[in-house]
Formats: C-alpha cells, sequence, structure tokens
C-alpha cells in the first residue's frame, strides 16, 4: 500500500480541509484549524450516486468539527465521486434504470441487492486501509477514537459490514434507505458498540419492515431508533440526538472559526 498523499488544502471557518489520494482512493479530511491531537475520528459514508463532498455530507463534516472538535474524513465509493467506474458498475446502473422505468420492483431490488453487496465487498477493506493509513499521521495516531456516522442509503450498507470486523470503531450511525439482505442481518448481529438508526419512514422503494429487522440485529446493548416522516431523498431531521456520538468518543470543544 501507498503512503496517503495529500493533493491540496484549503481553510474556512475554523475547518482545515484537505484533499488526499490513498492508492487509487481519493478522500477528505476536515480537522479543527486548532486543537489538541488525537481529537475523535468520525468516517462519514455517503449514499448510493453520490460521492464524499455532496453539500449535505460537508455540511455533517464541518458541524462535527467546529461543534465538537472531530476530525472527518469521507472518501467516494467505488464507481462513485472521483473512481472510475468498471463494466460492472456501468452495468448494474442500466439494469437498475431498466427495471425502475419498467416498473419491476422485484428485479429492481434483486440488482440493488447484487450490486451494494459487490461495493460493500470492495469497500470495507478501503476502509480500513484508510484507517490505516491515517492513524500514521502524528495528529490522529491510534489513540484517537472512533466513530462511524453514515447516514442513511448505501452508506449504511458499506458501514454495517465495516463496523461488525472493525474493533476500532466504537459507535455508529446508520440508517435506512436501502434493501436489506441476509448477509447484512449477520454482520448486524456482530455489531456490540452503541448505534443511532435514522429511519425514513415513507421510503418509496423499501419496505419500512426490512430496516426494523436490521434495527432489530444489532446485537448492541444501546441502541436507539429514529423516524421521521419522509421519502428517500426529502426528510427533514426531527429529535435526532445530535450528542451521540459526542457521548461516546468524547468532546473536545468548539474551534475558533
Amino acid at each position: 500500500m501507498h503512503p496517503l498523499r495529500f493533493t491540496a488544502q484549503t481553510s474556512s471557518n475554523g475547518v482545515v480541509e484537505r484533499d488526499f489520494i490513498l492508492d487509487e482512493v481519493p478522500g477528505v479530511l476536515w480537522s479543527p484549524v486548532s486543537g489538541p491531537d488525537h481529537a475523535p475520528l468520525v468516517l462519514m459514508g455517503h449514499g448510493g450516486g453520490l460521492h464524499k463532498k455532496t453539500p449535505a455530507l460537508m455540511a455533517r463534516a464541518r458541524d462535527a468539527v467546529t461543534t465538537w472538535g472531530f476530525t472527518v474524513v469521507a472518501i467516494d465509493a467505488p464507481g462513485h465521486g472521483d473512481r472510475p467506474r468498471t463494466a460492472e458498475d456501468e452495468q448494474a446502473r442500466a439494469d437498475l434504470r431498466q427495471a425502475m422505468a419498467a416498473g419491476d420492483t422485484g428485479r429492481f431490488e434483486s440488482i440493488s441487492v447484487r450490486y451494494v453487496s459487490s461495493l460493500a465487498e470492495r469497500a470495507v477493506p478501503e476502509w480500513q486501509a484508510t484507517l490505516d493509513a491515517l492513524q500514521k499521521l502524528p495528529e490522529i495516531g491510534t489513540e484517537a477514537p472512533i466513530g462511524y456516522g453514515g447516514g442513511i442509503s448505501m452508506g449504511t450498507a458499506i458501514g454495517v459490514p465495516l463496523t461488525a470486523i472493525e474493533p476500532r470503531i466504537t459507535a455508529a450511525i446508520f440508517g435506512g434507505g436501502f434493501f436489506v439482505y441476509e448477509a447484512l442481518i449477520e454482520a448486524a448481529r456482530r455489531i456490540t458498540v452503541p448505534i443511532q438508526f435514522l429511519l425514513p419512514w415513507d421510503d418509496e422503494h423499501v419496505d419500512r419492515q426490512s430496516a426494523l429487522a436490521l434495527f432489530d440485529a444489532f446485537a448492541s446493548k444501546e441502541k436507539t431508533l429514529h423516524a421521521n416522516p419522509g421519502d428517500h431523498r426529502t426528510i427533514r431531521w426531527i429529535g435526532v440526538d445530535n450528542e451521540f456520538l459526542a457521548r461516546h468518543l468524547g468532546q473536545v470543544g468548539a474551534s475558533p472559526a
């Protein structure tokens, strides 16, 4: 594995943003302009068809930095963002469009499960390699507590198997918005760290019962579910425990703007 290489850096409103490349995986690291070393590190996954710098993800990352003093990292999932798509990626996207246009919900689910499972198999080792590389940075090191803040959809489909095998992750935020399959349920049964689960109650593609089954499968002694009205794309989260990660990872404090 090649060392992590920073390619760009900007600073605004108390947040340093550094783009990087690790092997062929592009990522971005947000951190406070000033603060103690070894602050909690939060991994943020993005949704399907999106990328590491969507406005919503960047807003969450910057808020975590300025409010809690966290360091936040995001990487592009395989076939997303700045990464080239393989023939498998292109075929899966084409098949999904065809199934949706035809109103074939069974085929749409089958293709989605197969493709997301493939993405997770590729993405989990990339996240672990990213963690390995970041822990070699002196400002992070092996002392920094680590959490997963993946949000809904594909970010959870990757985050669940990652958290199931990665002992460095000590708390996680997951969510619904995707088709749950048996291997994911099995991974959830191996997770014992505190979990916060966000559920779009009116997702137009996914039966909420599958998300509830996933939540039920987590072996965590502390787990909470927050369900808000809204579909896959348009939902306003109210009543979410915004202090969840700070409570479990530790709060450093706001950085000066």
